[in-house]
């Protein structure tokens, strides 16, 4: 059965428990419309995939971050529905749709598996393997255990390409993308493409996203603020053209989730981990500049270190018609949000 939230109010704070001990987290804090099923490790990192026939039957994938860990299928009730084969420390996984594979267009959930330092390629709605084995990445590098991920479909041609970062690299050179391909029989392959992406050097960079209708890709340079980059790969543009939500952060900016209100309007949701709150940006830039980005909001939420989330405004029906956020939590759960709590949160900050 799912998890039922209930808060217990302490000294303005409410009790969650995580583990072997008590985080606290603001009495204001969002509650979450759901809790899953808990896991057996380290949730990690959650994405939407949506029905095509019935968005009411959509799920969410999850990764357990652990050497037995895997890619785990929720519906939205927060049930377990399926889990992977096992996978040595999943760490962040994305969605992308109509992967031509033996000319047929396959969905798919992409997940880094750390310790075997490859990417692992899975159909959906099954969340079988379609990969033989697992696609080896940041290959003739010293510094290659990949974590961050994120799925760029071109417009153009709906070719999918795999954004990857790493534990630890160079900068200029820290994330590598790669062209998802028709390996044959059925199985998908990969090649690397493009080489790019600045980093500080303070801590890390996990959280990737982008953003296909304006062909863009975020990325978190931990401790340091949120990077900007054109995700098409044909472009040969490894500019960086943003930077933003430097001073913004108690520590560690992270998950990374981008609601769309239209073709190109939307938020820009960003973990402030420490804080367990969502530093909020406008998704379109701000005067009449596409790579301003002020700060909207602070929403403060029931996560405890969130370090992935993901958001869809598709209508998903029931509680949740005019979208889902949702965001990992500690304790081996994901935290499922009706859109309109946080739409009114931020609608509130901006009075």
């Amino acid at each position: 059965m799912k998890t039922k939230y209930i808060a217990i109010a302490v000294l303005g704070f409410a009790a969650v428990s995580c583990g072997s001990k008590l985080a606290a987290v603001r009495k204001d804090a969002l509650k979450p419309t759901i809790i899953t099923q808990t896991l057996p490790h380290d949730t990690d990192d959650p994405s939407i995939w949506i029905n095509p026939n019935d968005a009411s039957k959509s799920i969410i994938v999850g990764t357990d971050k652990d050497t037995d860990g895997g890619l785990y299928a929720f519906d939205l009730e927060g049930e377990i529905i399926k889990k992977s084969i096992p996978l040595q420390r999943p760490n962040n996984v994305d969605i992308a749709y109509g992967l031509v594979l033996n000319g047929k267009k396959v969905d798919v959930a992409v997940t880094t598996e750390r310790e075997t330092n490859s990417i692992r390629i899975f159909s959906l709605p099954d969340l079988e393997p379609i990969d033989n084995g697992g696609i080896p990445v940041f290959e003739g590098e010293e510094l290659r255990a990949p974590m961050g991920i994120a799925l760029y479909t071109r417009a153009s041609d709906h070719k999918i390409f795999a954004v990857v970062g790493r534990k630890e690299g160079p900068s200029g050179s820290y994330l590598w993308q790669y062209e998802l391909t028709d390996a044959g029989n059925g199985k998908a392959g990969a090649k690397v493409i493009r080489k790019f992406g600045n980093y500080s050097g303070k801590k890390e960079i996990e959280a990737i996203a982008v953003d296909n209708e304006l062909g863009t890709i975020l990325y978190c340079d931990e401790q340091f603020g949120i990077r900007k980059y054109v995700a098409d790969p044909a472009a040969k543009n490894d500019n960086e053209l943003a930077l933003f939500g430097q001073k913004d952060f108690k520590a560690d900016n992270e998950g990374i989730a981008i609601y769309k209100k239209s073709a190109t309007e939307g938020y820009i949701l960003v973990s402030n981990q420490q804080a367990n709150t969502f530093m909020v940006y406008p998704r379109e830039g701000a005067n009449g500049n596409p790579n301003e980005y002020p700060l909207l909001a602070e929403i403060p939420t029931s996560t405890i270190e969130c370090d992935g989330a993901d958001v869809t405004s598709v209508n998903l029906g029931g509680q949740f018609q005019n979208g889902l956020f949702v965001a990992m939590s500690n304790g081996m759960t994901f935290h499922y949000y009706n859109w309109d709590s946080i739409q009114q949160l931020i609608d509130a900050a901006k009075k």
